[in-house]
């Protein structure tokens, strides 16, 4: 192999795990800041002495719940996922012809006498199992109000351990009768929710494999 060749192969090798390396987030970044209302000014009483104003969600019931751009809004995580999956294949067949001896007048030929059999068995076995499970809080902002009235809520969690970083991110679409009187609402009331609990640091990269035993198990490997 000359160094032309080795090269190319080198080049394949890197290109080909670069596309396992996924860039480790940093806390504070501009798609997950919290949200802040355009208009900054704080909302001055009614001039005619109501405890009514038009601007905030106000029932005789229940406290203030989470409803315009910027407020806050915790969100209980109760996550739970279990699934199996167990196949059994099986398949015989047997086949046989049998020749006999031929008779030419008087006389048989046993030398010609044949038989020919065969058999084929097949028999395959798989099963899968997952479970996963996540609780706990993390409190987010209101990033949009819907013209329907549907919240986009988004935010993040950091929390910094001794070996490294622990991080939570959270994004979906609420309604607001869903948000119970504590300014809660479960996790598995969001729409087209996307929660990443993930981490970073030293023990984060001791649980990761290395890139040659990435490349090997991938389908870009010919062995």
């Amino acid at each position: 192999m000359n160094v032309t060749s080795l090269l190319l192969l080198l080049t394949t090798l890197l290109t080909a795990c670069s596309t396992y390396e996924i860039k480790a987030p940093e806390p504070g970044e501009s798609g997950w800041a919290p949200t802040v209302p355009m208009s900054g000014k704080t909302l001055a009483a009614s001039d005619d002495g109501s405890l009514y104003h038009r601007d905030y969600m106000f029932t005789l019931f229940q406290d203030r719940r989470a409803y315009r751009t910027g407020d806050i809004l915790t969100v209980t995580l109760d996550e739970s996922t279990q699934s199996s999956k167990k196949a059994d294949t099986s398949l015989a067949k047997s086949s046989s012809i049998d020749v006999p001896s031929p008779t030419i007048g008087s006389k048989t030929k046993n030398s010609l006498a044949a038989t020919i059999a065969g058999d084929t068995d097949f028999s395959g076995t798989s099963s899968s199992s997952q479970q996963n499970t996540l609780s706990g809080y993390i409190t987010v902002t209101v990033a949009q109000v819907m013209p329907n009235g549907v919240l986009h809520i988004r935010g993040e969690k950091w929390i910094r351990l001794n070996q490294g970083d622990e991080y939570l991110r959270l994004d979906g679409l609420v309604r607001v009768e869903d948000i119970d009187l504590a300014n809660r609402i479960s996790s598995q009331r969001l729409a087209n929710a996307h929660i990443t609990y993930a981490g970073r640091g030293a023990l984060a990269d001791a649980n990761q494999t290395g890139w040659l035993t990435r490349f090997f198990n991938s389908s870009l490997s010919p062995f």
